[in-house]
């Protein structure tokens, strides 16, 4: 693995971006959470309307450290994955498509977008 193509973000058509996999509850706070951060922006994200999940376009080499619990990274070494405005996957859509995004969202931010959703939900859910 080439350390600094770790660190560059999605920036071709065919991107070798990794993909990180939450479920839409949690990804829709977490992206409320990212727009109204001062830190790095939000990358593109997808919704699968099927699945119920929601996906993070991180820079390739995420997937070697993700260990956030409720989600997955995926790498996908730009298989299948174009940063178009059509979706890249047949039932999916861009929450925050490509053109109106960061290349990709900063895993650091986003695991910590992701711990403080969470704990929102929870709060959220404890309280019915």
């Amino acid at each position: 693995m080439e350390t600094s193509r770790s660190n560059d973000p999605c920036t071709s058509s065919r991107a070798a971006c990794d993909l990180v996999t939450v479920p839409t509850r949690q990804g829709l706070e977490a992206v409320d959470i990212l727009r109204r951060g001062a830190a790095d922006g939000v990358g593109p994200v997808l919704h699968d309307d099927g699945g119920g999940t929601l996906g993070f376009l991180v820079p390739p080499g995420t997937a070697a450290a993700w260990d956030v619990p409720g989600s997955t990274c995926t790498e996908t070494d730009g298989r299948g994955l174009s940063l178009n405005p059509e979706p890249p996957v047949e039932g999916s859509d861009w929450l925050v498509p490509p053109g109106e995004a960061d290349p990709a969202t900063d895993p650091t931010v986003l695991r910590h977008a992701l711990g403080e959703a969470a704990r929102l939900i929870k709060a959220a859910d404890s309280c019915r």
